[in-house]
């Protein structure tokens, strides 16, 4: 196991236990950065515009379209880091 996937996994149990919420903009940054990471590129329909929290999830997720698997971790790993 590679040490930036330690890191990350270490960065995604610390998100869970942050001394205060990140407002909503910080969480949809980590939400896109965690999906990046996971599972690549955003892929399937865009919500509907009745579905509000969905498409903000989903435009998140697609503002990291492109970034390597390992680019998304190391930026999540940052972002908790700086939260901490």
């Amino acid at each position: 196991m590679s040490s930036l996937k330690a890191q990350f996994d270490a960065a995604v149990a610390a998100s869970k236990s942050l001394p205060e919420k990140p407002d909503n903009m910080t969480l949809l940054q980590i939400y896109a950065l965690y999906k990046q990471a996971t599972a690549g590129d955003v892929e399937g329909k865009r919500p509907g515009f009745t579905d509000m929290v969905g498409r903000a999830k989903y435009d998140a997720w697609a503002g990291a379209k492109g970034k390597s698997s390992d680019e998304a971790m190391q930026e999540y790993v940052d972002l908790i880091e700086s939260l901490k």
